[in-house]
């Protein structure tokens, strides 16, 4: 069936809840809500924050997570475990959790829980990435979730903003380079190199998995010095090649993160997020299995 109906044109007043989402032993792990003030219910959409895997907080994507709400989607930040305490796949674990706890606690939230889609950035795309294709791997549904034991980790669809989506050759090219600021945080994400191969969207579609293919998009600025072109191109065409719907969008001249300072060009990505995720809620829910 289609889902609850949006428009990108839309306007709402939105306010803001922090509360605990998850009680982990080494601590409560927080969630912003950006909810729009209307009688709903709405879309529902995951915010992953990047930072090598290390770094940042829920606050990182405000720009964007303001902006998607006022057009009538309860954004749902989440904090998560980091690393080098918290190793691969800590972060899809907490994520994975989240995903399951926004469709379980749907009327509360007031989303439509088929609508459900995740929005990732830098490191933070790869944990949506995996999880969207992976959602129902034992390892990262481990978290049982009270009262929500029919919910699964499924994904509506994937925004994926200047994203990590194959972190082993984002690693070779640090490398090669001397970009010892992302060598470091690879390593302590990822404990050893089999980890970093297997915990690899790029590689899990080369290796031909049996995975779920959510629709997709990628946003990328020409200028990002974190992720050399080349590996969301090929994410791209793999992705394509294996039957998952899929766009990319280049931005001239824009560098890693662009979307999340204010500018025309960050206004312009916005857009095409809205206009993308008007089109996938259009089409009917694909089931999964």
């Amino acid at each position: 069936m289609a889902s609850v109906a949006y428009s990108p044109a839309a306007r709402f007043d939105v306010e803001m809840t922090d509360l605990v989402y998850l009680e982990h032993d080494s601590g409560s792990l927080e969630a912003t809500i950006y909810r729009p003030r209307g009688e709903g219910p709405f879309p529902g959409l995951l915010d992953v924050h990047g930072g090598r895997w290390f770094l940042n907080d829920r606050s990182a994507d405000h720009l964007m997570n303001s902006a998607l709400a006022a057009s009538g989607i309860v954004v749902v930040a989440i904090d998560f475990r980091l690393a080098p305490q918290h190793p691969y796949p800590a972060q899809i674990v907490d994520s994975n959790y989240a995903t399951r706890w926004m469709k379980a606690r749907s009327r509360q939230l007031n989303i439509d829980p088929d609508s459900v889609g995740a929005m990732g950035c830098s490191s933070g795309a790869h944990t949506v990435a995996l999880n969207g294709m992976r959602p129902r791997d034992s390892r990262y549904s481990a978290l049982t979730l009270p009262g929500g034991e029919d919910a699964d980790a499924s994904l509506r669809y994937m925004l994926c903003c200047w994203p990590v989506l194959d972190p082993h050759a984002r690693y070779v090219w640090a490398r090669e380079n001397g970009y010892d600021s992302f060598i470091g945080p690879t390593e302590s994400y990822f404990p050893d190199h089999a980890s970093l191969h297997e915990g690899n969207p790029q590689e899990a579609l080369d290796r031909g998995e049996t995975l779920e293919l959510p629709p997709a998009i990628i946003i990328q600025g020409t200028n990002d010095n974190n992720v050399p072109l080349y590996i969301p191109q090929k994410f791209e065409t793999t992705y394509r090649t294996a039957g998952g719907h899929i766009e990319r969008e280049l931005f001239p001249e824009m560098p890693h993160g662009f979307a999340n300072t204010p500018g025309p060009e960050s206004d312009r990505a916005i857009e095409l997020m809205k206009g993308f995720i008007a089109r996938q809620l259009s089409r009917p829910a694909v089931a999964q299995v």
